[in-house]
């Protein structure tokens, strides 16, 4: 499943995705993953939660080497329940024309692999021409 957290900056979806994250590891069982732009809410976050810092992977510009870069990291974990990715619009020079693609490799990723994502982005429903919501879930 996919989950989206949609909102203009300053609507606190970082904020309700900190929360999501830190109940999740208490009451889940596998590996829960946030992918942030920088290391600025490390120390919000639970310490079992592992923190990935997009500043730190700077050759990753696409929606193609983003979703390679999350192969990477599921492919290094078979236990992750949940990847949280805060900002997506943030990271990899991603726009809104890249959205409807990039949830429906979401999707099939989540499907294949039996995991959740969890993605913020600053835009409302109405903004993301051409993604197929069906499969998703807006949490706002």
């Amino acid at each position: 499943m996919v989950k989206l957290l949609l909102g203009h900056k300053g609507s606190g979806k970082t904020k309700r995705m900190i929360g999501l994250a830190n109940e999740s590891v208490e009451n889940g069982r596998g590996s829960t993953i946030f992918i942030n732009k920088n290391a600025r809410l490390m120390y919000d976050l639970k310490y079992k939660i592992r923190v990935i810092c997009m500043e730190d992977y700077e050759h990753i510009t696409n929606c193609d080497e983003y979703i390679g870069f999350l192969y990477g990291i599921i492919s290094s974990d078979h236990d992750i329940e949940t990847i949280y990715i805060d900002s997506i619009l943030k990271h990899a020079d991603f726009t809104l024309g890249d959205l409807p693609e990039f949830t429906e490799r979401l999707k099939q990723i989540s499907k294949n692999y039996g995991m959740e994502f969890v993605v913020s982005l600053s835009a409302s429903k109405e903004e993301m021409i051409g993604v197929d919501f069906e499969g998703c879930e807006i949490l706002n």
